[in-house]
């Protein structure tokens, strides 16, 4: 895999559950072709949105083991092996270099609040453990702590730890990294409202929730501003802007896989402590999915 695939537009997949709680691997297996199919330069199962935190070590192998085998080899995969242990972060993303995944995605470890040094010791140790590339996740609005840039550019000396996904809303933080960043280490956005944003000040694409739902338009958005063609990128991303924020209306995945059920794509089933959007919202949610034709 080359770095230049990762320069794009890619999907933090959800997981989809049958009514028992099990996965629905057939659902899985058409989410990816339909990603795929739509232009979706890459996959990222077992992340924030594919509700890996209240999946077992068995179901997380199984939910890779199932998106490497549709994918057949068509588009990298990114599978997400971050926790706030570093031994059991180590373990998955062993596990999953031996299943043959193309890279994995590290969240910053939350609850735990390490200090920077922390953060610094616990990728390293990771990164150390396996020879496929490693991309950091920050997103402190889940995790409670913030990778500031200084950690991240030290980071990104280490040989594979190959980008960062940004999703802490903050354009100076962004600006540093971009601004200092050795060549070819990568800088994804990590929020789909901000992804053209983002791009317009150099970075190289997302992680899009919302390319669950509207896979075309976010690689489309993505494809037009490395082109240098932002006038289509905006009308792109003022037509969906709205979708994106809705998305987040409540807690992520809720409203992407409620969307998702909606259109007919998989079974609207969450693991506790989820549970589905309120009625008012499901409402909202169904509203502009129509809007958008996309129901």
């Amino acid at each position: 895999m080359t770095i230049g695939k990762l320069r794009g537009s890619g999907v933090a997949i959800v997981t989809p559950f049958l009514k028992d709680g099990s996965i629905d691997e057939k659902a899985l297996r058409r989410l990816v072709d339909f990603q795929i199919d739509n232009g979706t330069d890459f996959l990222v199962p077992c992340g924030t949105t594919g509700e890996s935190a209240t999946m077992d070590a068995d179901e997380r192998k199984r939910v890779i083991q199932i998106v490497i085998e549709q994918n057949k080899g068509r588009i990298p995969v990114i599978a997400g092996t971050g926790t706030n242990d570093t031994a059991s972060s180590i373990n998955y993303s062993q596990q999953a270099q031996a299943l043959g995944t193309d890279g994995i995605l590290l969240v910053g470890p939350y609850y735990n609040k390490p200090t920077q040094e922390g953060f610094f010791q616990h990728f390293k140790a990771i990164a150390e453990s396996i020879s496929i590339p490693a991309i950091l996740y920050n997103v402190p609005g889940r995790t409670g702590s913030n990778i500031e840039p200084k950690t991240i550019l030290r980071l990104a000396e280490i040989k594979n730890i190959i980008g960062v996904k940004e999703a802490s809303a903050n354009f100076g933080q962004f600006m540093e990294i971009l601004n200092h960043r050795p060549k070819d280490f990568l800088v994804l956005s990590g929020d789909d409202a901000l992804t053209l944003p983002m791009m317009g000040i150099g970075a190289d694409g997302v992680i899009s929730v919302a390319a669950n739902i509207i896979p075309r338009a976010i690689a489309e958005i993505v494809k037009y501003a490395h082109e240098g063609h932002f006038t289509k990128a905006q009308e792109i991303h003022y037509r969906y802007l709205d979708l994106m924020n809705l998305n987040f209306v409540e807690s992520n995945p809720i409203p992407v896989k409620g969307a998702l059920a909606m259109m007919g794509m998989i079974e609207e089933n969450y693991r506790l402590p989820l549970v589905p959007m309120q009625d008012v919202n499901k409402q909202r949610m169904r509203t502009m999915l129509a809007y958008l034709k996309l129901l």
